[in-house]
């Protein structure tokens, strides 16, 4: 019986059923400590010695230190989880060529079908989530809101402030109860995860159906509490699990499984259904169609192509459509409390046409300003993140006394500042037609204990949703309604409380967070330039928003066309593209994208588009690490067993040897998932021969090694083998890989990154340059094209 073929290096990567264990590694060359791409490496100060005939000195320009130590757990939401990469590439084994000529031309157009009646579904799903907690927010909240208000008319102070952070708390708790116990994946904006999944990672729960429950009813719960969040980023993650869901047949963990989408049951199509899910998330949030699928294409998505483009368009109208039809039916009021606006969220109509040259240089200060302010709320929100991760370690119990702590502080801050804000005289115009003061839940007068014909202009803010907040500070022709003094205390409100509330245990978004910022400052710097500038107020409110979020998120294309929809004002465009590209820039000078820093804070192992500087110092043989465990073609299957139970390797390298072929070769690459299906089959032999695919088939149908989805798969642990078969032999030809993608060990690693990113791929073969040496040098994952893998090799390349 053949023994395990190991060799030289494989990258470690986690399995299915957690952290891979890692076999001891050894250096790649036992004899020097420095890089294949160093070893040739003179030092022009050497070359005398090397004229002179005095042998010379090879200095390394690089020092090896350790071996893979990457981490292969990450933060999902509020929990830390093994991680482990998608299968992105085709495997063109025997299985897949058979299913392919197994296809009649009806299969096929029943695939293609598949593929736009399940996104345009996805659409559907999601406007109808997305109307769902506009609802149940607004009637939430302004029940909470009007029995305050009430309260305050009858001057029961005390009563009104009990029950106003009562309601709060009580809502923050449950919302924080749901993710700690029941969706820990689920807390967050699910913005960074959903990126780190359309980038190729995966990990438990990040698109479970546990987790879109708890997204949509923590996310309802944590925005009707107070908090300055928002459901926008909850609904980009919403609408990803509502894909995964629809694309991987269901739920075999709950009993909902769909037979007729096993066409579906692999990562490339799960991939492009997500990226339509994503973007029809951000439609059903702002109501913005084109912003959603260009957020898709500059944000989430890390592979794009025209036919995506297309069915990621279709699935947003379809969303942009539902919204539009049920928010119609809720203006006749059969929506409680929803129902007031409509598909433009902030209608500004500023009917400017022109722009003075003080105009121009007031908003390039605003952009600078905003741009200075998105850096260093990035900065501070890494900071204040690293504490509460300290305390999330701590358990759940924890992470909803943080929750309830933070409610009450922004209960106090939102009750407080309005009590000690002074009553303003209502303008004349708006007191003679009633419309000052605002008696009830909305509108931007608000009475709050003010005698008749005067209002409360920080209640107004305060004692009010996030979205009639923001409405109120983008309103134009309101010159007067807002005093310095009141923007200044409620931007440093909103900025200090969006940085503490963002992290917690409640699904929350950033977006509201930082327009409510931005909107405030923009504001305020219209007030003090009113005098230099004919631009109005609300204006300046907008192109305030549009800084602060090109200055945190880094977005320009996807964020300028959501903000022209939301506001229906093209006229803005110039401005609002002008205020991008100065704060991104500006931004770009101090630190990352939020999303960015999330990313790599969670621990996800995100590649790049571009490959790390040091990488050009380094080849592919510099990073792999021993031993390689491969297998033969045919392979004992005790061998297979033993493998897959002492390692959490999802991928082999298989090797033609003796009596196969004269010399060994690489033969393929098998997965950890067909091996388990294999074995289970049992198409074992006593004599170590080829067997071929047709002995699969007997036993096997192609749809029986799809990948199943999300939930627990098939593990070595499910196999009931006897001492007789582990003594047998297993023909691996049928399920190898027969043309991995490889790379020559001497090839520069910051090429092979590239083209590990672009073609989307879980493994990589290193082989080596020279004849007469094993046919595979070792294996790539992303892990290994990690700066902290590096680092770690070579401490002087890559420094922090």
């Amino acid at each position: 019986m053949p023994a395990l073929r190991t060799t030289m290096a494989v990258g470690t990567e986690s399995g299915s059923g957690g952290v891979a264990e890692s076999a001891p590694s050894t250096p790649m060359s036992a004899m020097t400590t420095t890089p294949i791409s160093a070893r040739s490496v003179r030092w022009e100060s050497d070359m005398p010695d090397i004229e002179e005939g005095g042998g010379g000195l090879e200095r390394p320009l690089l020092r090896r230190r350790g071996t893979n130590t990457t981490s292969q757990m990450a933060i999902v939401g509020a929990n830390v989880c093994p991680i482990e990469s998608l299968d992105y590439e085709l495997v063109e084994n025997e299985v897949y060529k058979q299913d392919w000529r197994s296809r009649g031309k009806l299969q096929i157009f029943h695939y293609q079908i598949l593929k736009w009646v399940l996104a345009l579904l996805v659409g559907l799903i999601v406007g109808l989530i997305g109307f769902f907690n506009n609802i149940a927010v607004e009637n939430i909240a302004g029940f909470k809101l009007l029995l305050t208000t009430n309260l305050m008319l009858q001057n029961r102070y005390k009563a009104a402030f009990l029950w106003f952070i009562s309601c709060n708390a009580m809502l923050a708790a449950a919302a924080a109860a749901l993710c700690a116990y029941f969706g820990p994946a689920a807390a967050g904006s699910g913005i960074p995860e959903v990126k780190a999944y359309l980038n190729g990672v995966d990990a438990p729960s990040i698109l479970a159906p546990s987790t879109l429950f708890v997204k949509i009813v923590g996310s309802i719960f944590g925005v009707s509490a107070g908090f300055v969040l928002g459901k926008e980023g909850p609904m980009v993650h919403t609408g990803a699990c509502v894909a995964s869901f629809l694309g991987q047949g269901g739920s075999r963990k709950y009993g909902f499984t769909w037979n007729w989408l096993r066409y579906f049951k692999n990562d490339l199509d799960r991939r492009d259904l997500i990226t339509c899910g994503a973007a029809a998330g951000v439609t059903a949030a702002f109501r913005a169609p084109v912003g959603g699928v260009l957020f898709a294409l500059e944000e989430a998505t890390s592979w794009w192509r025209s036919a995506l483009l297309w069915r990621t368009f279709s699935t947003t109208a379809v969303a942009a459509m539902v919204l539009r039809s049920l928010i119609e039916y809720c203006r006749s009021g059969n929506c409680g409390l929803f129902g007031k606006g409509g598909l433009i969220m902030f209608d500004v109509s500023s009917q400017v046409t022109s722009y003075t040259t003080m105009d121009l240089a007031a908003v390039v200060l605003l952009a600078i300003v905003g741009g200075l302010l998105g850096a260093l709320f990035n900065f501070l929100l890494n900071r204040i993140l690293r504490v509460y991760s300290y305390i999330n370690e701590k358990g759940a119990p924890y992470k909803i006394i943080l929750t309830v702590v933070i409610s009450l502080v922004t209960s106090c801050c939102s009750f407080g500042l309005p009590w000690l804000t002074a009553c303003t005289p209502c303008p004349p115009e708006l007191a003679a037609s009633g419309h000052c003061p605002t008696i009830g839940r909305s509108g931007n007068f608000k009475n709050f204990r003010c005698p008749p014909g005067q209002y409360n202009a920080m209640a107004s803010l305060f004692l009010n949703t996030n979205d009639d907040a923001i409405r109120n500070l983008f309103s134009g022709g309101t010159e007067s309604e807002f005093g310095v003094p009141m923007l200044l205390a409620f931007f440093t409100a909103v900025y200090s409380l969006g940085l503490v509330t963002y992290g917690v245990a409640v699904p929350s978004g950033l977006f509201i967070p930082v327009i409510l910022s931005g909107a405030s400052f923009g504001r305020l710097l219209g007030k003090l330039l009113g005098a230099l500038t004919g631009l109005d107020t609300g204006l300046f409110a907008l192109l305030g928003a549009a800084s602060f979020l090109g200055g945190t998120m880094r977005m320009t294309v996807s964020v300028c066309v959501i903000l022209l929809e939301l506001t229906n004002d093209l006229l803005l465009l110039p401005l609002i593209m002008l205020v991008l590209l100065v704060s991104k820039t500006v931004a770009d000078c101090f630190n990352k994208g939020v999303y960015e820093q999330m990313v790599r804070m969670k621990g996800l192992p995100y590649l790049e588009a571009h490959a790390e500087p040091c990488m050009r110092s380094l080849v592919a043989g510099d990073v792999v690490s021993a031993p390689l465990i491969a297998f033969s073609s045919v392979e004992s299957v005790g061998t297979v067993v033993d493998t897959l139970r002492r390692t959490g390797h999802n991928g082999f390298p298989v090797i033609e040897d003796a009596p196969f072929a004269p010399e060994p070769e690489l033969c393929g690459l098998v997965l950890r998932s067909h091996l388990l299906v294999l074995l289970r089959a049992k198409t074992f032999t006593a004599d170590r021969v080829k067997t071929g695919a047709a002995e699969v088939f007997r036993k096997l149908a192609p749809f029986d090694f799809a990948k199943p989805g999300s939930g627990k798969g098939l593990t070595v642990d499910d196999l009931d083998l006897t001492e007789e078969e582990m003594a047998m032999y297993v023909d691996l030809h049928p399920i190898a890989n027969r043309s991995p993608y490889t790379v020559v060990e001497n090839m520069s690693l910051a090429k092979a990154a590239v083209l590990f990113r672009q073609l989307g791929l879980r493994h990589m073969c290193v082989v080596p340059r020279t004849p007469g040496r094993p046919p595979v040098v070792g294996i790539l994952t992303r892990h290994d094209f990690m700066p902290g893998y590096i680092r770690g090799l070579f401490p002087n390349v890559l420094r922090e």
